[in-house]
């Protein structure tokens, strides 16, 4: 069989023949990522305002110590901020924040969705789909420093088990403390009463978020059946994989979606927590 090798026109970078505002979309997600960035890195700096009576920000969950000298809010599983870990690094503040976005930010960064995004919002690379980039030569993801792309199947793991430590979260916000008590106190001796209010919902409505976004990531599609020839003989794992296959069809609505929910989750609980917003009260 013989083999014709087309020569491909070279693009000047954003040369386009598409009439359409084909800049619109990339320069929309370079607001939208650029805007959750400079917001959670600002809100991890802070080391305050995290929780907020049965409230705890997911940038700060699971909460391991509680922020350097900061009063204790009944949230933390391990107590005070430890002697042995230093309160800044070369200068630059050390919360708890710092210790668990390293795993829900590097599950995110190297989602296959995400890196479609921002390959073009941030990177011109390509700027759309038939606009010029800005360089000549594509290496792929085989070669460093995009290689490291390639542990997004190794941060899902991680990324499952924060969403079980966020449904936890939702559920203990269904329980807050009495009148004139803190819910560190409260929790303590176990006087907790239920009830819903708005954040409950709030906190509720994030893990859900997550989880659609998730469990159908395109590591996981690929872990529970994306190898296999048939599904005939397992009728279980076909339900799994067609599940999984259904959401990941709105995979980006969900990014988005869930993206969106934890910074204004985190915004909800800070605010209430600074006294700028009330937390009204639906049941109890």
């Amino acid at each position: 069989m013989s083999r014709t090798n087309i020569s491909l026109p070279q693009r000047s970078f954003g040369e386009t023949s598409r009439i359409d505002a084909w800049w619109s979309q990339p320069l929309i997600v370079f607001l939208g990522l650029l805007a959750f960035v400079v917001y959670s890195t600002w809100a991890a700096f802070q080391g305050a305002h995290y929780s907020f009576g049965a409230y705890l920000s997911p940038m700060y969950s699971p909460l391991f110590f509680e922020a350097y000298e900061h009063a204790a809010t009944g949230h933390a599983l391990f107590g005070d901020w430890p002697k042995w870990l230093p309160a800044a690094v070369i200068g630059i503040p050390l919360t708890p924040a710092f210790l668990i976005l390293w795993a829900p930010g590097g599950f995110r960064f190297t989602c296959y969705y995400y890196r479609g995004a921002y390959y073009k919002a941030f990177w011109g690379d390509p700027s759309n789909c038939g606009v010029g980039e800005w360089r000549k030569g594509y290496r792929g993801e085989r070669w460093f420093p995009l290689v490291f792309q390639n542990i997004h199947r190794y941060f899902l793991y991680f990324a499952i088990l924060f969403i079980f430590v966020l449904t936890y979260d939702a559920f203990m916000a269904m329980w807050h403390a009495p009148d004139g008590m803190t819910y560190a106190q409260a929790k303590t001796d176990s006087v907790l009463n239920f009830g819903i209010k708005v954040g409950t919902l709030v906190l509720i409505i994030n893990p859900i978020l997550l989880g659609g976004y998730t469990f159908g990531c395109h590591s996981l599609r690929h872990l529970i059946g994306g190898f296999m020839d048939k599904f005939s003989g397992n009728s279980g794992r076909k339900k799994a994989y067609d599940c999984v296959s259904c959401l990941n069809r709105g995979h980006a609505k969900w990014a988005w979606a869930s993206l969106i929910w934890v910074g204004f989750t985190d915004l909800y609980v800070r605010l209430c927590s600074m006294g700028v917003w009330t937390d009204w009260t639906i049941i109890g």
